[in-house]
């Protein structure tokens, strides 16, 4: 009896798969180049710069620094698992480095927000 199903390296699933309707054919390719990646390194790596970005752009937006900071500290906590206290000391840290930042920049509001 003849096996069912798409042959053995099929990759039809991936270029036509449950979404492709709903992308352009660039995202689709981004999609493609996106599934082999792994881990969360260049994701880390990206809110850095976006955090970054915001910092410099944005000074007065302490809530959503504040909220990608959180984002970074809770994929760095998943990428490297670390422990509920080690993820407090990052967060501390991040704070202290958004704070060396602001102060310079004249945001007082944002030594009011990390205590």
């Amino acid at each position: 009896m003849a096996k069912k199903g798409a042959p053995k390296g099929n990759q039809n699933a991936r270029k036509h798969g449950f979404y492709s309707r709903a992308l352009t054919e660039a995202e689709r390719v981004q999609l493609d180049e996106a599934g082999f990646v792994e881990g969360l390194d260049q994701e880390i790596a990206l809110l850095r710069v976006k955090l970054r970005e915001l910092v410099e752009d944005e000074p007065d937006r302490i809530d959503l620094q504040l909220e990608a900071a959180n984002t970074i500290a809770r994929l760095i906590r998943t990428r490297y698992q670390i422990t509920t206290e080690q993820k407090r000391s990052l967060k501390d840290a991040i704070a202290k480095v958004l704070t060396e930042v602001a102060v310079p920049l004249g945001i007082g509001i944002a030594t009011k927000a990390m205590k």
